[in-house]
C-alpha cells in the first residue's frame, strides 16, 4: 500500500480530514498529513521530511516551485480564505465591524488566541493589527499563542471561565467544534489568502499526488471548500 505524505498550512485542515477517506477508499493509498504554521510547513520541507504534497499560501507556492522544490504543473488552488474572529460557543458575540469596536472586544478579553505570530500567516497578521490598534503591548500578558490555528481555537473552545477571543482564518474557526466565528476583521485589517496545492519536486508518486490534489480543488469538492470557508 502507498503512503502519500502531505506538509499543509491549518487552513486546510479541514477540508483534508473531510476527503481524506474518500481519497483513501479510492486510490488505495494511506495520507499521512501534518498540519501547521506555512512557516513550519516550508522549514520541514527543507529539512527534508518527506512530502509529495504540500498546501501553502499561494505566494509561498511560487517561492518554492522558483526554488524547484514544487512543481508547477499539477498546481491548484483550493480558494481564498478571509480572517476572523472567535469566541466560545455560545459567549455573547461583540461587534467587530469597525477598528474601534474590534478595539474595544479585544481590551475587554482576558485572553486572546491566535497562531504563532512568528510563522504562522494569520497570527503575523493579527499581531500586527494589535500593534496598528496600539494595544500590542497592553494585551501580550494575556496572549495564548500556539503553533497553528486549529490549535488556538481548540484551546479557546476549552478556555475555562472568563472572556477569551480568538483570532484566525475562518476555514480553523468552522473546523473548530465550541467556538464561534463573531465576524470578519475590519475592512482596514483584512486578510484573504490564496491556498495553493502542488506536488513536490521529489515526490517519486506524481500521479497519486495530482489525484489528491484534483480532489481538493475540483469540482466534486466545490460545496466542501465554501462550507469550510474558501472562497
Amino acid at each position: 500500500m502507498s503512503t502519500l505524505s502531505l506538509l499543509s498550512g491549518g487552513a486546510a485542515q479541514g477540508l483534508v480530514k473531510a476527503l481524506q477517506e474518500r481519497f483513501c477508499a479510492t486510490t488505495g493509498a494511506t495520507l499521512k498529513a501534518r498540519f501547521g504554521a506555512v512557516g513550519a510547513m516550508k522549514e520541514a520541507l527543507l529539512a527534508g521530511e518527506p512530502c509529495d504534497v504540500m498546501i501553502v499560501t499561494a505566494a509561498m507556492v511560487d517561492d518554492l516551485v522558483g526554488e524547484g522544490l514544487l512543481r508547477a504543473e499539477g498546481r491548484a488552488d483550493l480558494g481564498r480564505v478571509r480572517t476572523g474572529v472567535a469566541v466560545k460557543a455560545g459567549a455573547p458575540r461583540p461587534d467587530v465591524s469597525t477598528a474601534a469596536a474590534l478595539k474595544a472586544a479585544l481590551l475587554a478579553a482576558d485572553g486572546v488566541y491566535f497562531p504563532d505570530p512568528v510563522r504562522a500567516t494569520a497570527g503575523i497578521h493579527f499581531a500586527n493589527v494589535l500593534r496598528r490598534l496600539g494595544i500590542h503591548e497592553q494585551l501580550a500578558p494575556r496572549f495564548r499563542t500556539y503553533p497553528a490555528g486549529a490549535i488556538a481555537m481548540r484551546e479557546l473552545a476549552a478556555a475555562q471561565g472568563g472572556a477569551p477571543i480568538g483570532c484566525t482564518q475562518v476555514t480553523e474557526i468552522r473546523y473548530t467544534e465550541g467556538v464561534d466565528c463573531v465576524g470578519l476583521l475590519p475592512p482596514e485589517f483584512e486578510l484573504a489568502t490564496v491556498y495553493t496545492a502542488a506536488v513536490a519536486a521529489g515526490s517519486k508518486q506524481a500521479e497519486l499526488a495530482r489525484a489528491l490534489i484534483v480532489l481538493l480543488a475540483g469540482d466534486e469538492a466545490r460545496a466542501l471548500r465554501a462550507a469550510g470557508g474558501f472562497e
